[in-house]
């Protein structure tokens, strides 16, 4: 039995709740068949607590040396005053530029049963299935400058870059690409060429690309607050969107509501591919925060952290039926429902934290 290694990295606020579920849910294939060893470490607050910094050296090492990465959440108010370069946040910053970590793949997908609990008419979102493509490791969060200057007068400034280059735009565009084929062959790719020069840089590097490898597939290309105005008009329009470091964060967020609650996203960030064992660097996250003002109550929806982990399944380890597997038992769990307050519907009692991961287990055992 091949055994693949995971490095836990729990976090902070709701990160530890969270990733205890999807340890039983790791322990539950384990004994079915499918081997892994893990290793759990600190990042974020914690890390910084105990090393002073975001995330350690040895961490860093543990990381690289992983098949693939579970990550909780990290920050809260008790970090707001640490030094910006040891923010939580910039834990997760280095581990996705260290590992390589350039495509952020974060699926919206609305199960029926949590159809009426979108903020939008159950029409409007039944049956949703998107994937956004978000480039990870350029853009205005890695640009140089980055700075807060004092002028001469006194006052202050504050300088954000976005840089973009043909290499970047080329490599993410054929993620969207080869997922787009694997899906509904449709690509929409959301910039601002209208007022930014990295816009229109994205456009026409797009465009290109798609002229010499993707004539195959429907492209598209729509302007990113237009994007936004139309997740929420008309959502089921769309297919695979790629887009930028900025607002590739925005637009995922948006999409994560329309499936009812933060807590049910997860996501993949992927490295390249290495040439010679065809594998990649690859950290696996939900989109929601570190939730601190219900950290330590069993509140938290354990879903999107255990969807992550069924992502790496598909992705890291090519388990596509243990994948499926775990979320069909992810849909009839909530069918039954069994649901966290965030997602509980009308009037029903809502469950724990554990409560839910217990009951995916159960019925990963019934169908299987």
């Amino acid at each position: 039995m091949a055994t693949h290694k995971l490095l836990l990295l729990p976090g902070d606020g709701i990160g530890p709740e969270v990733m205890r579920e999807v340890e039983k849910i790791v322990g539950w294939f384990a004994k079915n068949g499918v081997g892994f060893e893990t290793e759990t470490d600190l990042v974020g607050g914690s890390a910084y607590d105990a090393h002073g910094a975001a995330i350690s050296e040895a961490a860093m090492v543990r990381a690289q040396d992983a098949d693939a990465v579970l990550f909780g959440a990290v920050g809260g108010p008790k970090w707001d005053g640490v030094p910006y370069a040891v923010r939580p946040e910039a834990g997760l910053l280095r581990l996705r530029k260290d590992l390589g970590l350039f495509a952020n793949l974060r699926p919206a997908i609305c199960y029926p049963a949590l159809a009426d609990a979108s903020s939008l008419k159950r029409e409007v979102v039944e049956g949703l299935d998107i994937m956004i493509v978000r480039e990870l490791t350029g853009g205005v969060y890695f640009g140089e400058p980055k700075e807060i200057v004092t002028l001469e007068d006194g006052s202050q400034r504050a300088v954000d870059t976005q840089l973009y280059t043909t290499a970047e735009i080329e490599r993410i565009t054929r993620v969207a690409f080869d997922l787009a084929r694997k899906r509904r062959n449709k690509v929409s790719s959301a910039e601002k060429s209208n007022v930014m020069k990295s816009g229109v840089l994205w456009r026409q590097i797009v465009s290109r690309l798609h002229k010499a490898e993707g004539s195959d597939l429907q492209l598209e290309h729509v302007l990113a607050d237009n994007c936004a105005m139309q997740l929420v008009r008309n959502p089921k329009q769309f297919d695979v969107i790629v887009t930028d470091n900025l607002f590739g964060d925005i637009l995922s967020d948006i999409a994560a509501m329309l499936t009812g609650s933060l807590g049910m996203l997860p996501s993949a960030s992927l490295g390249a591919e290495d040439p010679k064992s065809g594998t990649r660097k690859a950290l696996y996250e939900p989109v929601h925060g570190s939730a601190p003002d219900i950290a330590g109550k069993g509140l938290a929806n354990p879903i999107a952290m255990i969807g992550s982990f069924g992502m790496a399944l598909r992705y890291s380890f090519g388990l596509v039926e243990a994948a499926d597997l775990l979320e069909k038992a992810i849909a009839n769990v909530l069918a039954s429902g069994t649901r966290t307050k965030d997602i509980a519907a009308p009037g029903a009692n809502a469950v724990g934290t554990q409560d839910v991961g217990d009951a995916i287990v159960k019925e990963l055992s019934a169908l299987s």
